[in-house]
């Protein structure tokens, strides 16, 4: 098979379980924020009960440190820069804008559509509004947090060197 060939098939496959690994970072920690956002408005003493978007934007936060942990070590691996704090910084407002799609589809289902109930509240904030901010956040991260060198990333999430030129072409 050419290079080029082999190349597109590494890369696919690359993609692949990238987006795995970005999968499964971010059905971690959707639990983690679907946990802490139900605890907030129904667990015990109800911190949050009569403030829903007070509840969503607290249980994004903590979603989101367990989401650059994942990321950055293991679904992003192979795209870490030498410049974590640039990156950290980009996480945090891409992160926000994902949560704010969160936010507006809950506003939106409240406030315009006058849907109140706690399954109201999660199809708006968990389903609809995570979907959205999900694909804006892979879009985001892969070009333009973790822009570091494009290699491939073996199942641990360490970089795999490139396949060297052919020197017969």
């Amino acid at each position: 098979m050419p290079l080029a060939g082999r190349l597109r098939r590494v890369s696919r496959h690359a993609r692949v379980r990238e987006l795995a690994r970005f999968g499964s970072v971010g059905g971690a920690a959707y639990v983690v924020d679907v946990t802490v956002f139900n605890l907030l408005l129904l667990g015990p003493g109800e911190l949050l009960a009569d403030k829903p978007l007070t509840a969503k934007v607290v249980a994004s936060l903590v979603a989101t440190l367990a989401s650059w942990v994942g990321n950055r070590y293991w679904a992003f691996a192979g795209g870490r820069t030498s410049r974590p704090v640039r990156e950290l910084v980009l996480f945090l407002g891409v992160n926000g804008l994902g949560a704010a799609a969160a936010v507006a589809t809950l506003a939106v289902s409240r406030y315009v559509l006058g849907l109140t109930s706690p399954l109201a509240d999660n199809i708006a904030a968990n389903v609809v509004g995570v979907a959205l901010g999900t694909a804006l956040r892979y879009v985001c991260y892969r070009w333009l947090v973790f822009t570091g060198p494009a290699h491939p990333a073996d199942a641990a999430g360490r970089p795999v060197a490139r396949a060297a030129p052919d020197p017969t072409r």
